[in-house]
């Protein structure tokens, strides 16, 4: 036992042990571009590892308990490969690549930098920025019904319009649509002015934004008024069978369970079906359940239907919007539950 335990000490050692670690690099150009102005970049990833970074005439050296320099050492040597790709490196994108070297999955940022979803009306090239976008894009791409959930700011609406748009210009469908419920999270549809059509168009506004990024507003305007684009609040496709369409049911965390089996089986032959939402966002009433919820549960097995989980290591906005997402997370852990009893429940 005296061995084994010595053994355990000298094992524990060695893991603290303070160890260099080096990374070629090409240019001093291209250090200036990860290390950001004014070193900002890299005061994240010492303070994020722990470690002291340093540069010589043609490596960086990191030093650092051995755990630590060898995430370090990783994190640099990828980031370094991908602005030597044409990549950006920005301060999430850092982050980010330090959760995965932390993991031990380093070498997956790799993963993201050839892969191009789509082209923006501009031109401009959307990839995927997580490992978790990436896995939505394979689902995407192979299952005719796919569920997205995750928090805000994790591409989960972007990107099924990206692929919609995609999927309509190589003719694989015939028409897109977009639909979402229309629910009154504290504000009241009748003191909006205009028809019920004016009166949606603002739960509908950001499925209008990224169809004008990937179409244009001029394109946009022909094909919704051929009728080929059409973007309608979820109680418009009621009594309806959606043929050869690309179908994306936005904010479906505020279906009833009514509402989400009717439009779970509208859709027909040839046609995708994309169901994003986020399941602690809630807006139903306290007597209602989420028909988000409850078809995750009920469709979990079901063979052609893939459900997609996205957490606040996917958020690809300000990288502030992470440090809520996980405050929230760490408050509903401890207790503070802000759902119905219902919802908490599912």
């Amino acid at each position: 036992m005296d061995n084994e335990r010595n053994e355990e000490l000298h094992e524990a050692t060695r893991e603290n042990e303070t160890e260099v670690g080096r990374v070629p690099i090409e240019s001093v150009e291209e250090v200036t571009k990860l290390f950001g102005a004014f070193d900002e970049n890299l005061n994240i990833i010492e303070a994020e590892t722990n470690t002291h970074i340093t540069v010589s005439s043609d490596t960086i050296d990191i030093k650092g308990e051995k755990a630590n320099c060898e995430a370090a050492t990783a994190v640099i040597d990828k980031l370094l490969y991908m602005l030597r790709r044409g990549e950006t490196v920005d301060r999430g994108r850092i982050r980010y690549a330090i959760d995965l070297a932390k993991e031990g999955n380093a070498e997956l940022i790799c993963e993201l930098v050839d892969d191009v979803v789509a082209f923006t009306n501009r031109g401009r090239q959307i990839k995927c920025k997580t490992i978790g976008q990436k896995r939505y894009i394979n689902a995407l791409k192979h299952n005719s019904l796919v569920f997205a959930v995750g928090p805000a700011g994790t591409g989960k609406t972007y990107l099924a319009v990206a692929m919609a748009v995609l999927a309509f210009k190589n003719k694989e469908v015939e028409k897109i649509i977009l639909t979402r419920p229309a629910v009154e999270a504290g504000e009241k549809l009748g003191f909006l002015p205009g028809d019920l059509q004016n009166k949606v168009d603002p739960y509908l506004r950001p499925l209008y934004d990224a169809l004008y990024e990937f179409l244009g507003a001029e394109s946009f305007k022909s094909l919704s008024e051929r009728g080929v684009i059409e973007v309608a609040p979820l109680a418009y496709m009621r009594g309806r069978t959606l043929s050869d369409a690309y179908i994306i049911l936005d904010e479906a965390q505020n279906c009833t369970t009514e509402q989400m089996k009717m439009f779970l089986t509208r859709f027909g032959e040839g046609s995708r079906v994309v169901v994003t939402g986020d399941i602690t966002q809630i807006d139903l009433p306290r007597d209602k359940r989420s028909g988000l919820v409850h078809a995750l549960d009920v469709l979990k097995d079901v063979e052609g239907i893939k459900q997609i989980y996205l957490s606040h290591k996917d958020v690809v906005r300000h990288e502030l919007v992470q440090r809520i997402i996980r405050a929230y997370e760490k408050a509903e852990k401890n207790g503070k539950h802000y759902g119905t009893k219902e919802q908490e429940k599912a």
